[in-house]
């Protein structure tokens, strides 16, 4: 969604990475340790050459979580009605909260075993079937090739949702300003290909550095732009539903995953403090940046939807008028952070890729081999863009097929299988919890990838029927 990333390159939206950190308290189970050897701790072997203060690291956080997951939020909010939203909002951000702080701890306790400062995200999952159950441990080395291929295809499912974003927003604004041409979405989508290859042909992230600046300065001007108009002529809350059909809550459960979920995020962030024991705790940088995330998400959907109700859009900048051009900068700026995003998100799944598979390549290919790999993956992107163009329904399908399982299913079978012979808590309190977190994962994933894809469908052949 390993190889260590410096924060200064993360960007304004919600990426996924892999470093693991979290949990200030590190037990070591007897068996697992030499009687007369000095426990090891992580934390004292992480040499780092700009460690990132406290306050630091929160705002890290923020940036990567707070970007264009909270632009839909109000269509999620569409999905669930005004008082359900808030309070599934409420809940799925605490579960993820929770299913990210049992995969961080999971892996903190695992660097102990292992004798590692810390860890990627896949590195943490086969860590915990190495050193938990002994019928377990043969399936290490598959686990962790399984959720390094799992982060990979979910990068690219990120990266297939930015390409629409960037096709319908300047739609959205060409079309006032230039009727005439009265392109489709699949037009825009797949004008975006050059620019998005060029961008991509980027290797080093010191040289994305100042477009991740750039995205970071567009972005806070998007969401002041949209509060003003969200807050302008504000209708009545009675006008809005207050509790959705369930039908439809499928769509929003796995839009606000999608928005929400950043498990892989938090771990570079822990990685990289000069004080990792302050990752958690209350208050700790998870806690504190998570209540303002969810604080943030909750304005937004809820007055997001009480604004534009049923009309509103897969990013709440589309909505925005048509007929203001401060309205209309803001969504070309949103398309153009987006564009900028693309490249930050596309380093992770390349990284992977030359990990799994470029390692071995003999120098004098690989520079050719890079530029071929970089040009097919951004034009598949481009091309399930332009096919899926409905913005708000493959967010949602990604969000249940992906974030849903590597946010929630994961950690929960992970903390499972790590604590098996350790400790479950009284009544196995620890397995039960696991067990309901899981059941969710599972019910997002079949629920909302279910409802999406019919979804999905029912709209490719309205378009279809609409162009005879």
């Amino acid at each position: 969604m390993g190889k260590e990333e410096h924060l200064d390159n993360f960007n304004s939206t919600a990426n996924l990475t892999k470093n693991a950190g979290f949990v200030s308290s590190i037990s070591l189970d007897p068996k697992d340790g030499a009687n007369n050897e000095k426990e090891y701790n992580p934390f004292e072997h992480r040499n780092l050459a700009h460690p990132n203060s406290t306050f630091g690291s929160i705002i890290h956080l923020l940036k990567a979580c707070l970007g264009s997951g909270i632009l839909a939020m109000p269509a999620a909010f569409k999905n669930a009605g005004t008082a359900a939203g808030i309070v599934g909002t409420l809940l799925a951000g605490f579960i993820c909260t929770h299913a990210v702080h049992i995969l961080v701890k999971t892996s903190q306790e695992a660097c102990v075993n292992a004798k590692k400062p810390c860890m990627s995200f896949s590195e943490t999952v086969g860590a915990a079937f190495k050193y938990g159950p002994k019928r377990m441990r043969h399936f290490s080395g598959f686990a962790k090739q399984l959720i390094d291929y799992s982060l990979l295809i979910t990068y690219l499912s990120v990266l297939i949702v930015y390409a629409v974003f960037i096709g319908v927003s300047f739609k959205e604004v060409l079309d006032v300003y230039y009727p005439e041409g009265n392109f489709s979405v699949q037009v825009y989508c797949m004008l975006t290909l050059v620019p998005l290859v060029l961008i991509c042909q980027i290797r080093n992230l010191k040289y994305l550095v100042p477009f991740s600046a750039l995205a970071n300065i567009m972005i806070s001007i998007v969401f002041a732009v949209t509060l003003y108009y969200m807050f302008v002529d504000l209708p009545p809350v009675s006008e809005r539903e207050v509790v959705a059909s369930i039908s439809t809550w499928p769509l929003f459960l796995s839009t606000v995953i999608f928005a929400m979920e950043g498990i892989g995020v938090v771990m570079p962030v822990e990685n990289e403090m000069a004080n990792p024991k302050r990752f958690l705790g209350c208050p700790g940088v998870l806690n504190i940046s998570m209540v303002i995330v969810i604080s943030m998400y909750c304005i937004f959907g809820f007055f997001g939807y009480i604004k534009y109700g049923d009309a509103v859009k897969g990013s709440i900048t589309l909505n925005l008028p048509q007929d203001q051009w401060v309205a209309q900068l803001a969504k070309l700026l949103m398309a153009l952070v987006m564009y900028f995003s693309f490249a930050l998100q596309f380093y992770v799944p390349m990284e992977g890729i030359q990990r799994l598979m470029l390692s071995n390549l003999p120098e004098k290919y690989i520079n050719i081999v890079q530029i071929s790999i970089r040009t097919i993956l951004v034009s598949i992107c481009v091309c399930v863009a332009a096919a899926f163009p409905n913005l708000e329904l493959v967010i949602s399908l990604v969000g249940a097929l992906f974030f849903s399982t590597l946010g929630l299913l994961v950690p929960a079978i992970v903390d499972t299988v790590y604590n098996w012979e350790r400790n479950l808590g009284k009544f196995y309190y620890v397995a039960i919890k696991n067990f309901i977190i899981s059941l969710i994962g599972v019910i997002t994933l079949v629920s909302g990838s279910y409802v999406s894809i019919v979804a999905i469908v029912e709209d490719l052949s309205s378009n279809h029927n609409d162009t005879k």
